[in-house]
């Protein structure tokens, strides 16, 4: 099998899960295709070094090791990103990435400068309008 194959492959894959990311709102799909997008890079490291191993003499199969340090991470970082997303839908209600990134940055809906701009009074005090029609 040519080499290429594969290659277009993984690259699909890895297009597909960059526009899961990109697209999507639901953390959950987030989540799912960044898990695509390693998927593909496993690809990639699979094909490539049987296609090295062909060439080499020496059979080190150091891209399926890697291969599989990558599935071991990618299965603890799907665990822990489902348990936080678990645990901010049950204090939050929502897994819709846009609203969490709303509450986290604290924006504030009284007005565009906060809360202190919304209550500044522009009139003056009693005693600053005897002063000046005194003066003129």
């Amino acid at each position: 099998m040519h080499l290429a194959y594969p290659v277009v492959l993984s690259s699909l894959l890895f297009c597909t899960g960059l526009y899961g990311v990109l697209a999507r709102r639901n953390a959950i799909l987030v989540l799912m295709s960044v898990e695509l997008m390693l998927n593909a890079v496993n690809l990639n490291l699979v094909a490539f070094d049987v296609w090295l191993t062909k060439a080499a003499e020496e059979t080190l199969h150091s891209g399926q090791a890697l291969t599989l340090f990558t599935i071991t991470i990618a299965a603890a970082e799907i665990g822990i990103g489902l348990a936080i997303v678990l645990a901010v839908h049950r204090n939050r209600g929502t897994a819709d990435i846009d609203k969490l990134r709303d509450t986290a940055e604290g924006h504030e809906t009284d007005g565009p400068g906060g809360p202190d701009e919304a209550t500044v009074t522009t009139e003056p005090a009693a005693g600053q309008t005897e002063k000046a029609e005194a003066t003129a």
